[in-house]
């Protein structure tokens, strides 16, 4: 099956550019990419892109399925129809299930739930330590063998760090890469909200942000005792910043990453107690959000994700310290991505290099890029289509966003893996 992509723009992260072009595609992967205005090539199946800009497929890391254990809350179809809607092509799925993806027969069984239902490509992660405990680690060797791409214990932090160092100095031996939540467990437990005026105001248990910075620093002298890979899952504070450059600039292997409602949310809109606004770890002051968004625009953070986290609305419809944790965000990641482009906080290139070419290369996957022998898992969108979020017509079996009734800007036109549409708007 060949295919040619014309009357588009090309976003290409790799290169840093957005210009007209024309791509081609033969069997589910990149053939050539053309100059604009080029012939199209007998026999092909002509798709015109009507002037929108064409990138590569949104890789989402620490996307939460809550297949086995609470399929009520998201299933791999509910979670792959959304991915597909919200132009991600690659989910990279957590294991904090119930049970935990620990064990090799665990983890062959999502993957062959996940190949059977999602639409999108599903590339799962494994357990740190058996049932997320910290007390013993997994067989990474064999979760390894059996498709683990990495390993995370989610937002469980492993406090005994004997127990830490040795699952580092163990995955440095087989070149897996460690993920970690860097925060201080004792002074963030119970916690619901960022500490200062607007906590005390509230009257809710709050954590301050150097709790952050005290847990990234014990992962990275960590990281350099072991010299393991690791990536920081979040990092969502402005004092957590100076020690993550020390460490890149004397050369460990450390990426970070945030969650898109850092990005675009701070503390002040949980208001009166809105609890579709709480997440893990909270919501931070504006000065933090601006900071980790210059973070981003620089390269000091790698990596944007949804932290996709489906809650019911039995777990959400609680008091604002009792309420679960997470927003689900397949479906809101590219839109509110783009809010930081309106802005004028960074540009399309530098957005797509966070959020498609950095997790691919990190995770060492095929994707991410629009290049000749690449897969064509390609996003179609329109940035400036205007939209108002309505939380009830959103694909996920949660419905938990903060976005719901917000004013959006930027929609998916269509969503492609291997080069078959698996989503094409209405």
């Amino acid at each position: 099956m060949t295919q040619f992509f014309t009357n588009l723009r090309l976003l290409d992260p790799q290169a840093g550019t957005l210009e007209p072009a024309a791509v081609l595609v033969r069997n589910g992967v990149i053939a050539e990419v053309l100059a604009d205005g080029a012939t199209t090539p007998e026999s092909a199946e002509l798709v015109d892109c009507g002037g929108h800009i064409l990138a590569p497929g949104i890789v989402d890391i620490g996307v939460k399925v809550c297949e086995p254990g609470e399929r009520h809350k998201e299933s791999y179809r509910s979670a792959g129809l959304a991915a597909a809607a919200g132009g991600v092509t690659t989910m990279v799925t957590r294991p904090d299930t119930d049970p935990a993806i620990d064990s090799p027969e665990t983890l062959e069984f999502v993957t062959r739930r996940a190949n059977e239902a999602a639409p999108v490509n599903v590339v799962p992660m494994a357990a740190l330590t058996k049932g997320r405990e910290g007390r013993e680690m997994t067989e990474i060797g064999f979760l390894m063998d059996a498709g683990a791409t990495a390993f995370t214990d989610c937002d469980r932090v492993v406090t005994d760090t004997k127990v830490f160092s040795r699952a580092l100095t163990y995955a440095r031996s087989l070149g897996a890469l460690v993920i970690a939540h860097p925060q201080d467990p004792g002074l963030s437990k119970g916690a619901a909200v960022t500490s200062g005026k607007f906590a005390s105001l509230r009257g809710l248990p709050a954590v301050s942000p150097m709790a952050e910075r005290m847990g990234l620093d014990r992962d990275i002298a960590l990281i350099e005792m072991t010299g393991a890979r690791y990536h920081a899952d979040q990092i969502t504070t402005a004092r957590a910043l100076p020690a993550l450059e020390r460490a890149k600039r004397n050369g460990l292997d450390i990426t970070a990453g945030v969650g898109i409602h850092h990005l675009t949310l701070n503390a002040l809109d949980v208001a009166d107690y809105r609890t579709f606004f709480k997440v893990k770890p909270p919501l931070r002051d504006e000065e933090d959000r601006i900071a980790v968004v210059e973070a981003v625009a620089s390269g000091l953070i790698d990596i944007i994700c949804s932290m996709h986290t489906p809650q019911d609305e039995e777990s959400k419809r609680l008091p604002f310290e009792e309420a679960a944790s997470g927003a689900v965000g397949l479906e809101t990641l590219l839109p509110a991505a783009l809010r930081l482009v309106h802005a004028e906080m960074m540009d399309l290139p530098t957005l797509w290099r966070a959020l498609s070419l950095n997790p691919a290369k990190r995770l060492g996957l095929p994707g991410g890029r629009i290049a000749v022998g690449a897969p064509a898992d390609m996003v179609l969108f329109n940035p400036d289509a205007p939209f108002v979020l309505d939380r009830a017509t959103l694909r996920s079996k949660s419905r938990n966003t903060p976005f719901d009734g917000m004013r959006m800007q930027g929609k998916v036109v269509a969503t492609y893996v291997a080069g078959s549409c698996v989503y094409e708007a209405n």
